[in-house]
């Protein structure tokens, strides 16, 4: 790893810090989103308490943050696994950002942001076990959880059985699959407490300052 190959991890890192969340609801809305809902900077906040127009816009920054770092590391690193490094630095940032006190999102949308061009199978086997979850059983936050461990489950299954990624890479993936995992541990304590909001419908508990 080179010192050139530092500096685009430190760079995608500050990328990743760039809190979408905060500072759409701080402009458009004149919020402060941590005081909100589940206090969280993420895509799911923003859409509970602030509506599905700042919801989604969120969600595509926070994607696309990610998927630059794995762009700009691919293009400008040394190693063939820099753009996984790049990306999963991006994550780091956007679940620490040092401007927020690292108090920000639990990284699911920068995950996807990140992996879904360094490892497309497992991440769409992912989404898929992701959108399964939601669609039947309604919990976001279940969903993350199960998506976050299958992907990292699956990119090591595919290095050690058809070595279709390289060893770091894969490492860098399970470990971040595990962070995404750490981040809902405030969610794993609802669910088993049975005090977790769904996404809609029976148990769905929007918070009492979202907006429609």
């Amino acid at each position: 790893m080179t010192f050139r190959d530092i500096l685009l991890v430190i760079l995608c890192y500050l990328l990743g810090s760039i809190p979408f969340g905060y500072i759409l609801t701080r402009r458009k809305a004149g919020v402060d989103i941590r005081d909100h809902g589940s206090g969280n900077i993420g895509a799911t906040n923003v859409l509970r308490t602030q509506g599905k127009a700042l919801g989604a816009i969120t969600l595509v920054l926070d994607f696309a943050k990610a998927a630059a770092s794995v762009w700009i590391c691919r293009a400008w690193g040394s190693q063939p696994w820099m753009d996984a490094a790049g990306g999963a630095s991006a994550v780091v940032g956007h679940c620490f950002p040092f401007a927020l006190g690292f108090r920000g999102g639990k990284g699911i949308a920068s995950g996807l942001g990140a992996f879904l061009f360094i490892a497309p199978v497992p991440t769409f086997i992912a989404l898929g076990v992701f959108l399964l979850e939601v669609l039947t059983l309604r919990w976001v936050s279940l969903g993350s959880i199960f998506a976050a461990l299958t992907f990292g489950g699956v990119m090591l299954g595919c290095h050690l059985t058809l070595d279709w990624y390289t060893l770091p890479a894969s490492v860098i993936g399970a470990c971040l699959s595990l962070l995404l995992v750490a981040r809902h541990h405030t969610n794993i304590r609802n669910l088993l407490r049975g005090t977790e909001s769904k996404l809609w419908g029976p148990g769905s508990g929007r918070p009492a300052d979202a907006k429609p």
